[in-house]
């Protein structure tokens, strides 16, 4: 494959209309205000059980290097739904572990001709390698610490159900900051609708040059509880940190979970939400996670977990159009 094929497949993928796309979904951070208001406009009808299957007749391959069950499932559930040939793989089933680089193998998968390719991996950056290597459009479904563009998406989906609205909003993102890509797409979708977004955790974890993403940064949870809409918790991501950066998961629950005590200083029409998996008793007490109100503050974990699947056919009907 020559250069010159490469940058001539990346040129921008019509999605109907006058609305244009990237080639690919690497980030949120690429992302228009308007784009992102179509996906998600997309993705309520198709919640609504509306729309047609526009994949009839398209593959789709998922290349998950990463365990997933919420992400991984749902992409294969919406691929199907809009009518696409879906096939899975993972590392331990693919030529990778005979040695097969991975511009070899998506080279190869490139000879097949498939429409999209959803991409996650532990490292930053591969989606986008991968999409040099290929005509297919491809759709990040996590990398490394850099970003999860689906899994924004459906956070504001799941805020704009139940608060109408995103703008003027005040949202705040608490725990792992330094190693979390949900944080980092979340900031500049909730920033780029309007809201006002709050980054907090422990100093340890607050990465250099945060705020430059479009958020107000602090190490005080208890200081915006009272003034939040939507607090949003953070899995602790310990497989990417070689130790804790802090004390305890004890000493961290301490100051940064999300306790009975803490969820009754909040507004009453105040959401919870968290991308899961959840630590229980770590960044969530077991009974809040529990907690479907109202009266008071509502966890809306299961109706994030719910909404992926419209939100991942919109996303995949988008991307998938112009191929």
């Amino acid at each position: 494959m020559t250069a010159q094929k490469v940058v001539k497949k990346s040129a921008p993928r019509h999605g109907g209309g006058r609305f244009f796309l990237p080639k690919d979904l690497l980030g949120i951070k690429e992302l228009s205000r308007e784009q992102i208001v179509r996906i998600l406009d997309l993705a309520g009808r198709y919640k609504g059980g509306r729309g047609s299957q526009p994949l009839k007749g398209k593959s789709v391959i998922n290349l998950f290097f990463e365990p997933s069950t919420r992400t991984r499932t749902s992409f294969e559930l919406a691929a199907r739904r809009l009518g696409a040939a879906v096939i899975s793989m993972s590392p331990q089933t693919s030529s990778l572990t005979k040695g097969e680089s991975l511009k070899d193998m998506v080279e190869n998968l490139e000879a097949m001709h498939p429409n999209l390719l959803v991409v996650r991996h532990a490292a930053s950056g591969v989606p986008g390698l991968i999409a040099s290597y290929t005509n297919a459009a491809v759709i990040n479904a996590g990398d490394g610490s850099h970003e999860h563009p689906t899994q924004a998406l459906v956070d504001l989906c799941t805020v704009r159900q139940f608060l109408g609205k995103i703008a003027g909003l005040k949202l705040v993102i608490v725990g792992d900051l330094a190693y979390s890509r949900v944080a980092r797409s979340n900031i500049y979708g909730f920033s780029k609708l309007g809201a006002k977004v709050i980054a907090v955790g422990p100093a340890t974890l607050i990465p250099p040059g945060l705020e430059r993403l479009g958020c107000t940064v602090d190490t005080d949870l208890d200081r915006h509880l009272p003034t939040a809409d939507v607090v949003m918790l953070l899995r602790i991501q310990r497989e990417r940190q070689e130790s804790l950066n802090f004390p305890s998961l004890a000493e961290y629950s301490r100051f940064y979970g999300l306790t009975r005590g803490r969820v009754e200083r909040m507004k009453a029409s105040a959401l919870i939400m968290h991308p899961g998996p959840i630590n229980r008793g770590v960044e969530i007490d077991p009974e809040i996670a529990d907690r479907r109100g109202p009266p008071g503050p509502r966890t809306v974990i299961l109706d994030q977990v719910a909404n992926a699947t419209a939100v991942r056919m919109a996303v995949l009907a988008q991307w998938g159009r112009g191929k």
